[in-house]
């Protein structure tokens, strides 16, 4: 049950995280370059939420469980 708690919250950071990365596209309307919008991207905090999700994400899948009868997902 641990693990499917932490695929969950793995899923939910790197769904956020990447909608405000695509939100923050409209950035680039205003005048900003690719560069700059790269930029505040890794500045952002949210944005770091998909990274950070990611990588729980592929923790909870490729690590082996402790428990015989565990759900592998």
């Amino acid at each position: 049950m641990v693990r499917v708690f932490f695929f969950l919250l793995g899923f939910s950071l790197t769904l956020i995280g990447s909608l405000y990365t695509i939100c923050y596209l409209n950035l680039m309307t205003i005048g900003y370059n690719f560069k700059e919008y790269g930029e505040f991207i890794i500045r952002s905090p949210e944005c770091t939420q998909a990274i950070l999700g990611l990588i729980i994400l592929a923790l909870t899948i490729f690590l082996p469980g402790g428990e015989k009868n565990e759900l592998y997902l």
